[in-house]
C-alpha cells in the first residue's frame, strides 16, 4: 500500500486513475482549484474529494510515496514546489501508469484520431472473449464501470495521447508507455498551442515509433499517406502490418461489412469507424483472439460516449453527437452521416471549443469541412476565447475561413438554440441533426430543442 497524492486530481483521466489506485488499496489524496462533474461526484463517492479547492503546501509531507502531477498544474504550483523540496518522486500520469504496468503486455493506441474508438473496440472484444485486462480510455464505454482499471491482469490497453505529459515532463504522453503492441491510426495536425507547425507535430510520431522496443508489433492505417510515410522511415526494427477500410454497404443506416466469414452487420457506421474496427481486430488477433471471434464480438459494439452517439430518434428526426473538433474529424464524421443517411436533410452544428479551433491561424484548416451538410452552423463563445487567453474573433472572420457562403456563424447561446429550432421546423423531413464538439455548446439542452 502506498500514499499517492494527485496534484490536479479533477481531470477526466486523472481522477479516474486516482479511483483505480484507491480500489487497489492505496491511500489516495488530491487537490485542485476547480473540480466539476462527473469528477466531483465520483471523487466524493470514493471519499477523496478535497475539502477545499486550491493548492495547499501542507498537503505534502514526507509520508507521501509519490505525487502524480496533472497537466492543469503550473510550474509554480506550491504543492509541486514542496514535493520537489522534499525529493518526493513526481510522475505525470502516463509515467505512473507505466510504473504500475511494467510487468504487463502493453497495447498503445496512438494517432490523431480514432484512438478512443479503437481502444473501446479492443476492450469490447476482449471482454466478450472473457480475457482479463486493464485499460485506460478517454471516454465512457458501454459495459465498463470506469475509464481506468488497474488489477493483476496480464494485459493493459492504453489510449495514447500525444499531448505533453505535465509541466515538468513536456514530452508527449505516448512516449512513456513503451508498448509491445501499438496502432498508428492517422495523422492530422492538432494542438497548435504545443506543436506550432505541421512538421513539428508529425515529428512526435516519428520519435514515438523510433523508440518503441525492437520486435514490437505495429498496426498502421494504410489509407493515410502521412502514416505510411512515417512508418516507412522509422520502423525497420518493428514487426509491422497495414490495415485499411473494408468493403461494405449501407442498408437502412446500418453498415454491412464483407469479411472472410461472410457479411457482418455492424452497430456502428461510418467508413472511419469501420477502418478503426480493422485496427481493433488486428490488435485482438495479436492478443490471441481469432479473427472470426473478433468480428462476431465487434458486431455488438455500439460506440464510446460522444463518438457518433445517437441521442434521439423518432419517425422524423435522428440526432447524433460526436467529439469531432479537428478538421479531419469533422470531415470523417460528416461524410459518415451523409453516407449512412442519404435521404435525410443533414443539419450539422460544430462548436469551436479547443485552443486550436479557436486560433485564427489554424481556422484555415477548416476550409470546406462543413460542405457535406445541407445546413451548417458554426458556434463559438467569447467566454471560451477568454478562458484560453486568445484574442476575440468576429463572426465574419470565422465565416470566411470555412469557405461556405450559406454557413451560419453564431456566438451566443440563445440565438444558437433558436437557429437550430427554426431549421428543424423548416427543412424537409426526415432530418438528421449532427452535433460536433469537444465541449457542450455552453450547456444547451438538446432534448428540449429537438423534442
Amino acid at each position: 500500500m502506498k500514499h499517492i497524492h494527485f496534484i490536479a486530481i479533477g481531470g477526466a483521466v486523472m481522477h479516474q486513475l486516482a479511483l483505480a489506485l484507491q480500489r487497489q488499496g492505496n491511500i489516495v489524496t488530491g487537490s485542485d482549484d476547480e473540480i466539476n462533474d462527473p469528477a466531483k461526484t465520483n471523487l466524493s463517492k470514493a471519499g477523496i474529494l478535497p475539502n477545499n479547492f486550491g493548492w495547499f503546501p501542507e498537503n505534502i509531507s514526507e509520508e507521501i510515496d509519490a505525487v502524480v502531477l496533472g497537466m492543469h498544474a503550473k510550474a509554480n504550483n506550491p504543492e509541486l514546489i514542496k514535493a520537489q523540496q522534499l525529493n518526493i518522486p513526481i510522475y505525470s500520469f502516463p509515467e505512473y501508469v507505466y510504473e504500475v504496468s511494467k510487468n504487463k503486455t502493453r497495447v498503445v493506441i496512438a494517432g490523431s484520431h480514432g484512438k478512443t474508438t479503437i481502444t473501446s473496440m479492443v476492450m469490447h472484444i476482449l471482454q466478450k472473449q472473457g480475457i482479463s485486462f486493464d485499460y485506460l480510455v478517454g471516454a465512457k464505454v458501454a459495459g465498463f464501470e470506469q475509464s481506468v482499471q488497474l488489477s493483476d491482469a496480464p494485459i493493459i490497453i492504453l489510449e495514447g495521447d500525444e499531448y505533453p505529459a505535465s509541466v515538468v515532463e513536456k514530452r508527449p504522453k505516448i512516449f512513456f508507455y513503451h508498448p509491445h503492441i501499438s496502432v498508428l491510426s492517422g495523422i492530422a495536425w492538432d494542438h497548435v498551442n504545443v506543436f506550432p507547425t505541421y512538421e513539428n507535430y508529425c515529428s512526435q510520431f516519428e520519435h514515438y515509433l523510433t523508440n518503441i522496443q525492437s520486435g514490437a508489433k505495429l498496426f498502421y492505417n494504410n489509407d493515410d499517406s502521412e502514416v505510411v510515410r512515417i512508418v516507412k522511415n522509422t520502423t525497420a526494427h518493428l514487426e509491422i502490418k497495414a490495415y485499411q477500410t473494408p468493403s461494405f454497404r449501407y442498408e437502412s443506416g446500418e453498415a454491412h461489412v464483407d469479411t472472410e466469414f461472410g457479411e457482418k452487420r455492424m452497430s456502428v457506421f461510418g467508413r472511419h469507424n469501420l477502418l478503426n474496427m480493422q485496427a481493433a481486430i488486428e490488435v485482438c488477433k495479436a492478443l490471441g483472439v481469432s479473427r472470426k471471434n473478433a468480428y462476431e464480438a465487434v458486431e455488438s459494439f455500439t460506440g464510446a460516449a460522444r463518438r457518433l452517439e445517437k441521442i434521439f430518434e423518432n419517425d422524423t428526426v435522428v440526432a447524433f453527437r460526436d467529439f469531432a473538433h479537428a478538421p479531419s474529424k469533422l470531415n470523417a464524421t460528416l461524410n459518415a452521416v451523409r453516407e449512412a443517411y442519404p435521404t435525410h436533410s443533414l443539419i450539422a452544428c460544430f462548436e469551436l471549443h479547443t485552443y486550436s479551433s479557436l486560433s485564427e491561424n489554424f481556422l484555415k484548416e477548416y476550409y470546406q469541412t462543413m460542405n457535406a451538410a445541407d445546413n451548417a452552423i458554426v458556434y463559438f463563445s467569447h467566454h471560451a476565447l477568454s478562458l484560453k487567453g486568445l484574442p476575440s474573433l468576429k463572426n465574419e472572420t470565422v465565416h470566411n475561413y470555412f469557405g461556405r457562403k450559406d454557413l451560419m456563424v453564431v456566438s451566443e447561446k440563445k440565438p444558437m438554440e433558436e437557429a437550430v429550432k427554426c431549421l428543424l421546423h423548416e427543412v424537409k423531413k426526415p432530418v438528421c441533426l449532427l452535433l460536433m464538439s469537444s465541449g457542450t455548446f455552453d450547456g444547451i439542452n438538446w432534448n428540449e430543442i429537438i423534442a
